[in-house]
């Protein structure tokens, strides 16, 4: 029996003792990766395959190139991820859900063993999603349901590539193995927003770096564009963010008032995005702006995945654009600091900076959100405090749009 096949018994042991205080549904996700598991065949064995076509191998051959890459040039533990690859026989890996209050930026959060509380949840029924989406909205909540076509088991399990992700052109598939293998290396409890965003950080960046590091200047220069896109809307949703949370601040009294206020503010960011904000994207079509679906929910799924990247970036700058050097130091100040990972980053900036400048004072940057827990089922953000230019990118929580007219844009 392969070695793997033991460690997939193990799980579906340990997920089914956990499944007796989380009804079936960790039971579900058990036996959904022990069929990944199972699955698994070795993808150099594939490359070698002359029947496979030249596309498929070729892609293969970049999967296993930047999974190297991330150990060799960016410092990341791959361990055994991305050397085997598993068909999942359709074309949704997994659904997931979000969810936050109509009437204030207040998300829903799971809880699960090990991560603590995150704000999604995966189905593998569409039924089981649409389910538990229409409980959510019977309760008063916005809702947000996509596909995903990738996750990270944190280091668990030598996660495969799946034909889910496979389908992707070369620097989505570049970007995802990257981004999961950054998930893999570090994931500490409690932590989505820092989680998702640093590891949209690496994969963007990683990606332009590998493609550069390749000769591969025109998709370096694409992999550049889209980072520099993920920013834009970074900074948008960031605004939008705290433009919502003024307007339902000023009406504590009335959940009527903060709903009619919410479509005034929704109204003037559509029309932001369409004159402003679509035209300085260089890789997502005007579609995105016209389209992208316009909710609590997703407002705040798109701050999970890019919170903060621009703070990334400056990291970046201040290591002089090395990235092995800037992941090392943002994990370093994170694990210096887990119940705080973008404030210990931010007192390290301004150490620098005074350095740099020779003055003690603080620099003075664009005022930031942050993500905190609010207690109970709730997740939101914080009160405004001086931070670092404006911010909004993929993974587990990120793909395509359920039940609205577009795609989501993924980077």
């Amino acid at each position: 029996m392969p070695h793997y096949m033991n460690r997939t018994a193990r799980v579906l042991a340990l997920v089914a003792l956990l499944g007796i205080s989380q009804g079936c549904y960790l039971g579900r996700a058990a036996v959904e990766e022990a069929r990944i598991l199972a699955g698994r065949r070795p993808i150099q064995r594939l490359i070698d395959d002359p029947t496979l076509p030249d596309s498929v191998r070729e892609k293969l051959r970049l999967v296993l190139a930047a999974r190297r890459f991330t150990a060799d040039s960016l410092g990341l533990d791959p361990g055994g991820s991305f050397t085997t690859f598993t068909d999942i026989g359709r074309d949704t890996l997994v659904l997931v859900l979000s969810a936050a209050r109509r009437d204030s930026l207040a998300g829903y959060t799971w809880r699960y063993p090990v991560v603590g509380r995150l704000p999604y949840r995966g189905f593998f029924e569409l039924d089981d999603a649409l389910k538990a989406r229409r409980k959510l909205e019977a309760e008063g909540y916005d809702t947000y349901l996509r596909t995903s076509d990738a996750f990270s088991t944190l280091g668990w399990f030598e996660d495969p590539l799946l034909s889910t992700t496979l389908r992707h052109d070369s620097l989505d598939l570049v970007n995802t193995v990257i981004h999961e293998i950054t998930h893999s290396t570090y994931f500490p409890k409690g932590q989505a927003v820092f989680n998702e965003s640093f590891a949209s950080f690496v994969g963007a960046r990683g990606a332009e770096r590998f493609f550069r590091s390749r000769g591969s200047l025109e998709a370096a220069a694409r992999s550049d564009a889209s980072w520099r896109d993920q920013k834009v809307l970074s900074a948008f949703w960031a605004s939008l963010s705290r433009s919502l949370d003024s307007a339902f601040a000023a009406h504590p009294e009335s959940r009527e008032r903060r709903l009619l206020t919410r479509d005034t503010v929704y109204a003037h960011a559509r029309r932001a995005l369409v004159d402003s904000v679509g035209p300085l994207l260089r890789t997502i079509g005007p579609w995105y702006a016209e389209r992208v679906p316009l909710n609590n929910a997703y407002v705040l799924a798109r701050v999970v995945y890019a919170n903060e990247l621009a703070l990334f970036d400056e990291v970046y700058w201040a290591e002089d654009r090395d990235l092995r050097a800037t992941i090392a130091t943002v994990l370093r100040l994170a694990r210096s600091s887990p119940e705080d990972p973008f404030g210990a980053i931010r007192v390290w900036l301004d150490a620098v900076g005074s350095r740099r400048s020779g003055l003690g004072a603080r620099r003075a940057y664009p005022d930031r959100r942050r993500l905190s827990t609010r207690g109970g089922d709730e997740v939101g953000p914080s009160g405004g405090q001086p931070g670092h230019g404006g911010t909004v990118n993929h993974t587990a929580a990120d793909g395509n749009q359920l039940g609205t007219h577009a795609d989501d844009a993924r980077r």
